[in-house]
């Protein structure tokens, strides 16, 4: 941790140097002080260890216990000013704060499937049929690998590779990434590959087909898990994109470093990713223990 000497002298220079009033550099220790608690709590030993994405679980610890935004903004304030104090004195080169932002309210978040939700929801039908079989490929693929309805909707068969259990996504702004592909998304799209072949088709390139034999649609995508999720008893307001918040949900509940999720999901800018960080606690404490229960390897089943 930094010494006493380094945040006394930096409220020496905010009271003396840039006359900052009483309360205000009070205000400034109680924050450092909340952060060097929290980098205690995750094993940070040293404030000069800390990394972006630390300041992102602080930031992210604060909205779970009820912080209202603003004063969140506050303490990042108080921290990046730490920090540049910290650079200025030459102890640190880069600030951990830099491009970290906190949001105003908490309201807004990402409706998300819970652990036992998405094991109800994806459990195999004990009844199946070649329908029941693509979507449950679909879901599953969706979920593994937290993609758009619309990077799923424009799948092709050359896309995915099953026994290298990788696929290549192209997604917004055409921008291609390569993903890791589940255990149970690799065994789901298996069995729907054997099945696809019962579908008459033009479409040779489309990874997965409609009744009609056409690429299946964003529409019938969204049909169809609505469908899904209402024979497995699941209420609520049901849409796919829910199944790539889950994604990156439970990817950062099981400690996953945020630059790792952003990458996954394609994000141009962190502060996407970071919403994430908001959601309450004391549900996704529940969600995973280890880590994504469908991402293990195959041989570890």
């Amino acid at each position: 941790m930094p010494t006493k000497h380094h945040v006394k002298a930096f409220l020496q220079r905010k009271k003396i140097e840039q006359f900052y009033a009483d309360d205000t550099c009070h205000d400034y220790q109680l924050d450092l002080a909340l952060f060097s608690d929290y980098l205690q709590t995750t094993g940070v030993l040293d404030w000069k260890l800390a990394k972006q994405s630390t300041v992102l679980g602080f930031i992210g610890q604060r909205f779970r216990q009820g912080i209202k935004g603003n004063s969140i903004q506050r303490e990042l304030s108080s921290i990046r000013s730490f920090y540049d104090f910290l650079i200025q004195q030459q102890v640190i080169k880069k600030n951990p704060t830099e491009g970290v932002k906190a949001q105003k309210s908490a309201h807004k978040l990402p409706a998300i499937f819970y652990e036992e939700e998405i094991e109800q929801l994806l459990k195999p039908h004990h009844r199946d049929n070649d329908l029941k079989v693509r979507d449950l490929a679909m879901f599953e693929l969706m979920y593994s690998s937290g993609l758009r309805l619309a990077e799923l909707a424009s799948m092709n068969l050359k896309d995915i590779d099953v026994q290298c259990r990788q696929m290549i996504v192209t997604g917004k702004g055409n921008k291609t990434r390569y993903l890791p592909v589940g255990k149970k998304a690799v065994t789901a799209v298996k069995k729907w590959l054997k099945r696809r072949n019962n579908f008459e088709t033009n479409d040779f390139k489309a990874l997965f087909l409609s009744q009609q034999g056409k690429r299946i649609s964003r529409y019938s995508i969204q049909s169809r898990l609505k469908l899904l999720a209402k024979s497995r008893s699941l209420v609520g307001r049901v849409n796919p994109h829910m199944l790539r918040h889950s994604f990156a949900t439970h990817l950062l509940v099981s400690g996953i470093d945020l630059r790792v999720i952003q990458e996954l999901l394609g994000h141009s800018d962190i502060s996407t990713t970071q919403i994430y960080t908001h959601l309450d606690y004391n549900h996704l404490s529940k969600v995973f223990k280890k880590a994504h229960p469908r991402a293990k390897r195959m041989d570890e089943s």
